[in-house]
């Protein structure tokens, strides 16, 4: 169990460490194809200025007029207020007029967007524009706003612009202009912002990404698949150690009662008794029987898992077969229990093999006697359904918990019952049933709760 719990524990966190690093890996990839983009676009507009600049094309023509006529007018207002409050409000007046305006008039973006167009590269995009420092002029400039990082006069960047006074989180900074007229001047700062910048980031990553999430659920199936394998090896082993276990112990038991016979027919007194010396030679007669039997049944175990054993099949009236078995059942074990029978075979024949049909339905009766702790009561029942024969044990046992239900029809596995030799057996019996079952075409279930007994039913095709 603390090895289970060991190796389990080593696997979770070998997995942990491998989903971690993955995590890492993908998100230092996308970070550098996020960064990537902005540079592609920061150079594509870059591009697009230098190319506006050789041609006689301007963008800022309507917003230049429109802010010139604005501007005269503010400059012969300025003067005349005196009000600390009331020119802080001025200024805030001029500084959303001017936003305003080169937001609504603006011609960059459109030039902007037919360049990334003609470049084949996304052309669909938002914008946001922000004044970085605006001063009017007349006889003293005044200054209406400037930011804290333009004060500090940031060094210029690539391509000769200066670096953003305040980038945006999911914008990309790619221009700052300077417009100047007899009036005013002032830089404003110039972000495109894809609606699915994510998605072509995502686009660009999707082939490291697809690759670790294949390698992680790669790494989870094989850890799965080893821990599975490892718990069947353990459940085998165990399942070897008691039937070893059981082995001995029913081998133990002949062995011993043929020793002590051995030694008692060495007796005088018994040597000059011919009763007691016949009774003790069918004693050992019969032990020696059931040991050959134990014997045998290994032997064909072994034989069974080497070849498909060969059934020697033939039509046999289903119904006659079923009554002379239970019959043979209930007077070999001497009346041992209560046998009840109900049939519904209406005269339905069957190619079976006799004497393995016979092993499978004994080896059924004999284990609803073995596993009950008072006076056995057992039905058998058996219909036509479907083109198949169904036959039905049932018995007032112990019964078969959930989980041992699972594994009951397993080579060599008996159900947990406390006391591992209260019920005597090799884990064989079920066995048998299955493979004579499956033999034959047909399978067999289990129906059961613990305390309630069990039903077996067998299904074989006619």
């Amino acid at each position: 169990m603390q090895k289970r719990n060991t190796v389990l524990l080593l696997g979770i966190l070998a997995i942990v460490v491998i989903i971690l690093a993955q995590i890492i890996i993908i998100r230092g990839h996308w970070k550098q194809q996020n960064e990537m983009l902005t540079l592609r676009y920061r150079s594509l507009t870059q591009y697009a200025i230098n190319s506006l600049r050789g041609s006689r094309i301007s963008v800022h023509d309507t917003v230049m007029f429109i802010l010139n006529k604005y501007s005269e007018q503010v400059v012969k207002e300025l003067p005349l207020i005196k009000d600390e409050q009331k020119l802080d409000e001025k200024k805030k007046e001029i500084l959303n007029y001017f936003t305003t305006v080169l937001n609504k008039e603006q011609d960059f973006t459109t030039y902007l967007s037919s360049y990334f167009e003609n470049q084949g590269f996304e052309k669909d995009f938002n914008y946001k524009i922000t004044i970085s420092d605006l001063e009017i002029i007349n006889a003293d400039t005044l200054v209406i706003y400037r930011s804290d990082s333009f004060s500090n006069r940031r060094p210029f960047g690539p391509g000769g612009m200066m670096t953003p006074t305040g980038d945006s989180k999911s914008g990309i900074w790619v221009y700052r202009p300077r417009l100047i007229s007899n009036y005013y001047i002032f830089f404003f700062e110039y972000y495109i912002d894809f609606s699915d910048k994510q998605k072509l980031v995502l686009k660009q990553t999707a082939a490291s990404l697809g690759l670790s999430i294949l390698s992680i659920l790669i790494v989870v199936i094989l850890f799965l698949i080893t821990y599975r394998n490892l718990m069947e090896e353990k459940r085998l082993s165990n399942l070897k150690t008691d039937f070893i276990n059981n082995m001995t112990h029913e081998l133990k038991t002949p062995l011993a009662t043929i020793t002590v016979a051995g030694k008692t027919l060495e007796m005088e007194k018994i040597r000059i008794d011919e009763s007691k010396i016949l009774e003790t030679a069918k004693l050992i007669g019969k032990q020696s029987v059931h040991l050959n039997q134990l014997i045998n049944m290994i032997l064909e175990i072994s034989m069974w898992e080497r070849t498909q054993f060969q059934l020697y099949r033939k039509k046999i009236d289903i119904e006659e077969v079923m009554s002379d078995i239970v019959d043979s059942f209930k007077t070999g074990c001497g009346n041992c229990a209560e046998l009840n029978q109900k049939y519904l075979f209406n005269g339905a024949k069957a190619d079976i093999d006799l004497v393995y049909f016979t092993t499978m339905i004994n080896n059924l009766l004999s284990n609803a006697v073995k596993y009950s702790e008072k006076e056995p009561v057992i039905n058998v029942e058996g219909i036509v359904d479907d083109q198949k024969i169904c036959i039905k044990v049932a018995d007032n046992g112990i019964g078969i918990s959930k989980t041992d239900q699972k594994h009951v029809f397993d080579k060599f596995y008996r159900a947990t019952t406390g006391n591992i030799h209260k019920y005597k057996g090799l884990g064989l019996g079920l066995y048998y049933v299955k493979k004579i079952a499956v033999a034959h075409g047909g399978d067999v279930t289990v129906s059961s709760k613990p305390g309630k007994g069990s039903i077996f039913t067998v299904t074989i095709p006619f």
